[in-house]
């Protein structure tokens, strides 16, 4: 059974299990292509609600639940917490990268999929989403990156200053386009190529409202949010106006 199968019957089975017991039952931390798996199985699952976990909309690895508050009769909080990692003495850091905060968590024995986004801050501290249950691991195990001695504070999701800390900054961007279909808007960001616009479509690197788009002749809807690995991510905020050469001007947000 490959791993697409696997994940299929793991989606099935915790939504029978959430509707035959009524209780609440989630995944891990979905990558982009496991979620359009979830997508590809929607009708298999139709008998069991589910919510996709969400957090200030700038998520690309997220945990399903299956269940809700009007089925069950109850609520209960996400099986999630952030970690907080910054520098014990910020003069001495070093530069660290989304791969260095990685590697490191990774070097404690713990599986990728237990862990969602990682967000770095002025390349020095990070914030990463994690299964509630490898926190306190983390927190206790997690002492240095690099070079760079490091401290860990445990938030909740739903605290105050962790919805603050990690709320995005959005910047503004407005591009000209020869027309306003997807592949053009990738090109336009990129600054590629149409042709090279189109091998990030079929390399998978490209997503949509949280789902991989392979469609380069899609057209984008005003709050579509996308993604270009290794470029960044947007929200389309519709087109403003036309030139007197028949171009497209549009704009968007880029999260930073």
């Amino acid at each position: 059974m490959n791993d697409d199968k696997i994940l299929r019957a793991r989606l099935i089975d915790l939504a029978n299990k959430s509707y035959q017991n009524n209780i609440y039952t989630y995944t891990n931390f979905l990558s982009l292509g496991e979620m359009s798996i979830l997508e590809e199985c929607k009708s298999d699952i139709s008998f069991s609600s589910y919510e996709i976990f969400e957090h200030e909309g700038n998520l690309e690895r997220r945990m399903v639940r299956f269940g809700n508050e009007a089925l069950l009769g109850y609520l209960e909080p996400w099986p999630i917490k952030v970690i907080k990692v910054e520098p014990l003495a910020e003069k001495f850091a070093e530069k660290l990268t989304h791969r260095d905060f990685l590697g490191a968590i990774m070097n404690l024995g713990i599986e990728r999929n237990i862990l969602g986004d990682i967000f770095v801050k002025d390349e020095k501290r990070a914030y990463i989403y994690c299964v509630d249950s490898i926190a306190d691991y983390i927190h206790d195990e997690l002492s240095k990156i690099r070079h760079t001695n490091v401290k860990c504070l445990i938030m909740n999701v739903d605290d105050e200053a962790c919805i603050n800390d990690l709320k995005p900054t959005l910047v503004d961007v407005q591009c000209i386009v020869a027309a306003p279909r997807f592949d053009a808007v990738v090109a336009a960001v990129t600054k590629v190529s149409r042709n090279e616009a189109h091998n990030l479509f079929r390399s998978g690197k490209i997503s949509k409202n949280g789902m991989i788009c392979e469609n380069n002749s899609d057209k984008l809807k005003e709050g579509d949010i996308f993604s270009v690995r290794g470029y960044g991510k947007y929200i389309f905020k519709g087109i403003t106006a036309t030139t007197k050469k028949g171009r497209t001007m549009i704009k968007l947000q880029q999260y930073k």
